[in-house]
């Protein structure tokens, strides 16, 4: 009987050994952030900030995997992330395109049913210029030039947020591009070589040659800093109040003590100095919007890139 007692005793503490290795403290391997588009750009920077500082806060690897697949789609870095175990080692640093438009254009795996935000940390200072010497310095005056004059439009995609603003801001002020075509580059020489009288782009392009262009609209939350003067999308049509952010995302399935160790460590870093020092450079918008914000920004943003596919069809 002592014996029994004994051996049930020895089996008892083995088994909790083994169950209590069997749940391993997140994060135990290597984590990955996912962007799925080429490096350089500003949500690479910052998501490999936030990577770097994952490693150093958990004493685990952990790398920004560039996944490009084109502002259209079909977002290969972001349906991996869709089919990752929901365990908090792959993470997806996505801008809006992927929760918001990604189902709407065909992608069944990037239904927002699929993730979840853990937060919005980046808004591209997206803008729409041109030179300095054009007839037109806002909205209103490019539009009645563009009733007797065909101005040409330069855009990065057209399935991209801030080119369906940009168009939709023509159908609200009751005027059409005389013509529009996408580029890799838009910037400086884009405008002075003429090849296109309009550009949506981001303000970095232009940053060298910011004192000859004119800035008519930022398509973002708020005015940019650099170009105080230039109103907001919204600010212009309240029904276009939508900007190109970037935050990052799981799975639905994660557990919430993993999500809470990445957004402790996400949060502080978007709000470092290293971080705000570029947004103070390129005009970018560089904060940390919480969870529950920003999936109801995400719900938001769904409803208003509705209403904009309506107002262009």
């Amino acid at each position: 009987m002592k014996f029994n007692t004994l051996l049930g005793g020895a089996l008892a503490v083995a088994m909790a050994a083994m169950g209590g290795a069997a749940v391993a403290e997140y994060p135990e391997k290597p984590v990955s952030f996912i962007v799925p588009w080429p490096p350089g750009d500003l949500e690479d920077v910052l998501t490999r900030m936030i990577a770097e500082d994952f490693q150093a806060e958990y004493g685990v690897s952990a790398a920004v995997v560039n996944k490009p697949g084109g502002g259209g789609g079909p977002f290969p870095g972001a349906i991996e992330v869709a089919q990752a175990p929901a365990d908090g080692y792959t993470i997806g640093s996505f801008v809006i395109g992927v929760p918001v438009v990604g189902h709407q254009i065909g992608i069944d795996e990037l239904t927002p049913a699929r993730f979840d935000p853990l937060g919005i940390f980046l808004t591209y200072p997206f803008v729409i210029a041109t030179k300095g010497d054009a007839p037109y310095s806002n909205m209103d005056e490019l539009a009645a030039y563009a009733k007797d004059n065909a101005v040409a439009l330069g855009h990065f995609g057209d399935p991209l947020t801030p080119t369906q603003v940009t168009k939709a801001l023509a159908v609200s002020k009751g005027f059409e591009w005389g013509s529009d075509a996408a580029f890799d580059a838009l910037d400086c020489n884009t405008l002075a070589s003429g090849d296109a009288d309009v550009i949506n782009t981001t303000l970095q392009l232009i940053l060298p040659c910011l004192d000859q262009v004119k800035v008519l609209v930022s398509i973002t939350d708020e005015r940019i800093s650099l170009v105080p003067d230039a109103p907001t999308a919204g600010e212009v049509d309240p029904n276009l109040d939508i900007a190109l952010w970037n935050g990052l995302f799981v799975t639905k399935e994660t557990p919430q003590d993993v999500r809470d160790k990445i957004i402790k460590v996400a949060q502080k870093t978007v709000t470092s100095d290293r971080a705000q020092a570029i947004a103070k450079e390129t005009g970018a918008l560089v904060y940390w919007q919480g969870a529950e914000d920003s999936a109801a920004r995400v719900a938001k943003d769904i409803e208003t890139v509705a209403r904009i596919g309506a107002m262009l069809n």
